[in-house]
């Protein structure tokens, strides 16, 4: 995790018209283009493809449509046809059935209304296909109205339906009790977003520290957890855990990013644990891959190199 100042500036880039004009240029003009390392591609085939790379290797995946802070009805209407097309896609290809998307994709910027009728369209075929959809979180000012949409499709009866908390917030370990009161499976990650002090935790040991606490709630829960991580040390902390605990490996994954800590992902598939890899791919990658890059320096470096060879 690096400083707050470093990851506000890369939200900022992430909101430049200039600079996403000039990534759909380049980003992924060439399979060594410098956003190839986190983004499987702009086509449901890309995305396919590397799936299939990674499931010959022991991982399981999750594929992640992209986009986000849709501003009319016609664009989440066509995101939601999109997602049937990546569901039809998925089914024809035979490779496993799991989903993610964001509820701004669909129209939470406009209504709560729009929203779940678009999120349903892409629940029933889901369903019928035996999909698990896995609601993604954003920053914070969507934290609410996100856990009300996945609890209203809940009391629906969607049961192939999990969400993701943020350990950085100071409230999700009141939101944790939450969802595990309904039984449903949660996807812990640190958080990408630069928050407020008054919402979240701004020191990394205390994020960390938090994670570790939610971490440990979870894998004592039956709803399979997903431990959203690359940090060495919090997976050291996930084994000993579990180990002493008497949890089975196959009770709970460990979840990563495509393209990073690749060789984390088949260590941890070489000892026995189920790890799935998040696979991002479609037009509207670039504030994702944006965040990805004030996570972690050593992306940016990756980035610069990939750059220069490009030019």
């Amino acid at each position: 995790m690096v400083d707050a100042a470093s990851k506000a500036f890369f939200h900022l880039l992430a909101r430049s018209r200039g600079l996403q004009r000039l990534a759909s240029r380049y980003g992924l003009r060439t399979p060594r283009s410098f956003a190839r390392r986190f983004i499987a591609g702009e086509t449901t085939a890309e995305a396919i493809a590397a799936a299939r790379a990674l499931e010959s290797r022991g991982l399981s995946q999750t594929l992640d449509y992209l986009g986000e802070s849709v501003s009319s009805a016609a664009a989440a209407d066509k995101a939601t046809r999109e997602y049937l097309a990546v569901i039809s896609d998925i089914v024809a290809a035979g490779i496993g059935r799991n989903i993610s998307l964001k509820l701004t994709q669909l129209g939470l910027d406009l209504d709560r209304v729009t929203t779940l009728d678009n999120f349903r369209r892409i629940l029933e075929p889901a369903t019928t296909h035996g999909f698990f959809v896995r609601i993604d979180m954003e920053n914070s000012p969507y934290t609410e109205v996100t856990l009300d949409v996945f609890e209203t499709l809940w009391g629906l009866g969607y049961r192939n339906l999990g969400v993701v908390l943020q350990s950085a917030l100071h409230r999700t370990e009141a939101d944790l009790t939450r969802v595990l009161a309904l039984g449903a499976r949660v996807r812990l990650v640190k958080g990408a977003y630069k928050e407020p002090a008054s919402v979240a935790y701004q020191r990394k040991a205390d994020v960390d520290a938090a994670y570790l606490r939610l971490m440990e709630a979870l894998l004592r829960s039956d709803t399979f957890p997903a431990l959203a991580t690359h940090d060495p040390e919090i997976i050291d902390r996930a084994k000993s855990f579990v180990a002493h605990e008497g949890i089975a490996k196959d009770r709970f994954e460990f979840q990563m990013l495509y393209g990073v800590r690749r060789d984390l992902q088949a260590s941890l598939v070489a000892e026995g644990y189920g790890v799935r890899v998040y696979i991002p791919f479609g037009g509207q990658w670039f504030p994702y891959f944006m965040r990805r890059l004030g996570e972690r320096p050593a992306n940016v470096s990756f980035v610069l190199r990939s750059l220069l060879r490009e030019n």
